[in-house]
């Protein structure tokens, strides 16, 4: 990999700053913005949701963990942080495949906002490297879902079916085998419960057949630019991963939420990659797999349990370790 100064400043938080957060105990709730300065309007699984003014939200992603739809009862210290500068990182790239919800300037925007309301400088320093400020759109009420790989529930259901939702695949394929070609696979989005999955027929049908269409190739550029980055700067195998978009007032689509994360995305590392076999979790699959060897794992209903210290600590381990790969920075952490 090649040293990329503009990669550095893309990420303004130095190793030592990111390093701090990880010791500090989990953000597991903003719920009111200090002083209630903003106003709150959303709680999701990870993340709240402020009203900033004008045209504008500030999303502050909290150290919460959710799997199977459901939040753990504790959290991962400082991964808010670790998936904010991620996704930043990569929303910067996917700006060339089309407009994102991030605003001009972001990073100075965040800091002008936070210093317009008037919280002191520590809480200043904790919220800006977990927040982004976005424009208010429109989400899509899907998840836009590409799988190159055959994993996961698409591995379970090509065992079952010999395909995947509506995509005949060629039989013989084995474990993590790759897809001749990217699919796209979507899934609804559920308030409350689980997504469900559906065909490309019946996304059409929630979406209209324009927007549909818009989504699916937008979606398969992404996928192909994750990859791409992955393989060439990561020494990573991106299997597969979700996005999500909003339309603004003039109906023009844009990527939202946050974006080829750990959270949202299943990568393996690349080096003694085989089909056949499961391969080792450079992703939030390494606490799936540590919840379905567990009793709750038989019923996948909330509450969630407690995370031990050392499903929190390598979950931290690899977050961080996808974020130092984006910097090209010589630290490492090694997968363990």
């Amino acid at each position: 990999m090649t040293s990329d100064n503009s990669d550095r400043s893309d990420i303004p938080f130095t190793p030592e700053q990111i390093r701090e957060t990880l010791a500090a105990p989990a953000l597991m709730s903003v719920g009111e913005f200090p002083g209630g300065r903003l106003p709150h309007i959303a709680t999701g699984k990870v993340r709240e949701i402020f009203d900033a003014g004008g045209d504008r939200l500030l999303i502050v992603a909290t150290d919460r963990l959710s799997a199977f739809d459901v939040v753990m009862a504790n959290g991962v210290p400082g991964k808010g942080v670790l998936l904010t500068q991620i996704s930043l990182w990569w929303f910067k790239r996917a700006a060339g495949v089309m407009p994102t919800h991030l605003v001009p300037d972001h990073d100075a925007a965040v800091r002008a906002l936070l210093a317009g309301t008037g919280v002191d400088a520590a809480t200043a320093a904790a919220l800006a490297p977990r927040s982004m400020l976005v424009k208010k759109l429109r989400p899509l009420p899907i998840e836009a879902i590409v799988r190159g790989y055959l994993a996961g529930s698409g591995w379970k259901e090509y065992k079952r079916t010999g395909a995947i939702l509506d995509h005949a695949l060629p039989a013989g394929l084995t474990e993590s085998a790759r897809l001749p070609a990217p699919i796209f696979t979507p899934s609804t989005k559920a308030a409350k419960g689980h997504d469900e999955n559906i065909t490309e027929a019946r996304c059409a049908e929630i979406l209209g057949a324009e927007t549909f269409e818009k989504v699916r190739a937008a979606a398969l550029e992404l996928y192909k630019l994750g990859a791409n980055v992955a393989d060439t700067r990561l020494g990573l195998i991106l299997a597969d991963t979700k996005f999500e978009f909003g339309t603004d007032a003039a109906g023009a689509l844009h990527l939202i939420d946050e974006v080829l994360t750990p959270d949202s995305s299943r990568y393996w590392p690349r080096e003694n990659y085989a089909a056949g076999k499961p391969q080792p979790s450079f992703d939030k699959q390494f606490v799936r797999d540590w919840l379905e060897a567990q009793p709750w794992g038989a019923t996948k209903t909330a509450p969630g349990p407690a995370l031990p210290p050392e499903v929190i600590r390598h979950t931290q381990d690899i977050y961080f370790d996808v974020l130092e790969r984006l910097r090209d920075s010589a630290i490492r952490i090694p997968l363990r």
